[in-house]
């Protein structure tokens, strides 16, 4: 039986007294590999936030390795939403990666020749090794955000958090990125937030479903009452995500609406 790496407990969060997260509770595996799904403004950042310990809970308990997620940050690699570099920047893939030794919460080795060659290790597992020396301006989305999980990798964490970490990724780009998730998956527990219900499905190992409340599933799968539970709407609004799934469910999901 493996420990679990995330605790949570009771947990609620507001913002500016507006409730975001009610009485979630969680408990994360290592080794996990669980996806994070549902409507914007349902909680799912705000949920990471608080495992990395950027936030604080207003109730209830989170620990991660057993402790408070601020005493082991060093074991903790995040690939935020958005990550702003300018594209123009003579700035290299390598160069990218080295700046997660210089994290808050990093250990700093005060050795420039190890941090290189933990950069260049890091490159080589995200299979990104060939564009070592390629100014980050010069690469694709994928490869991108391949090299911004070589710098999340570059400290060996135990745990892996990433928030829509293929939103700028095309239908191709986002099947062989998940395969490397999966890869990765070997070495390191994954956390991920995604509104890719066609692919997470098929290579995650779990499932929370979080709309200010959590529902954890322990299997991938996801089911018609999921999306029903996750994404309620009305006529008057967007029509919903189109699922493709397997087992007893149709190979299409999608809730009626009107023309």
């Amino acid at each position: 039986m493996c420990d679990p790496i995330i605790q949570i407990a009771d947990l609620d969060f507001a913002y500016h007294g507006q409730s975001v997260l009610q009485d979630v509770n969680l408990e994360v595996l290592e080794g996990d590999f669980i996806a994070m799904i549902g409507p914007n403004g349902g909680g799912k950042t705000t949920l990471l936030k608080l495992m990395l310990g950027l936030l604080k809970p207003d109730r209830g308990r989170i620990r991660v390795m057993g402790k408070p997620a601020t005493s082991v940050s060093h074991h903790i690699g995040y690939v935020p939403q958005d990550v702003h570099i300018n594209r123009r920047f003579p700035i290299t893939a390598l160069d990218v990666v080295l700046m997660g030794k210089l994290a808050p919460g990093k250990r700093w080795s005060k050795n420039a020749e190890q941090d290189r060659r933990d950069a260049l290790e890091a490159l080589d597992r995200i299979d990104m090794a060939d564009y070592t020396h390629r100014r980050i301006g010069e690469l694709s989305g994928g490869q991108r955000q391949r090299v911004f999980i070589a710098r999340a990798l570059v400290t060996r964490p135990r745990l892996l958090l990433l928030d829509e970490p293929t939103a700028s990724i095309d239908s191709k780009g986002q099947t062989d990125f998940y395969l490397l998730l999966k890869r990765l998956n070997r070495e390191v527990t994954i956390v991920v937030v995604s509104h890719d219900l066609l692919v997470i499905s098929t290579y995650v190992k779990s499932v929370a479903c979080v709309n200010r409340r959590l529902h954890y599933h322990h299997q991938a799968e996801i089911t018609g009452d999921m999306l029903e539970t996750m994404y309620p709407c009305t006529v008057e609004e967007a029509c919903p995500v189109e699922l493709v799934t397997h087992g007893h469910l149709p190979h299409r999901v999608l809730k009626h609406h009107k023309e």
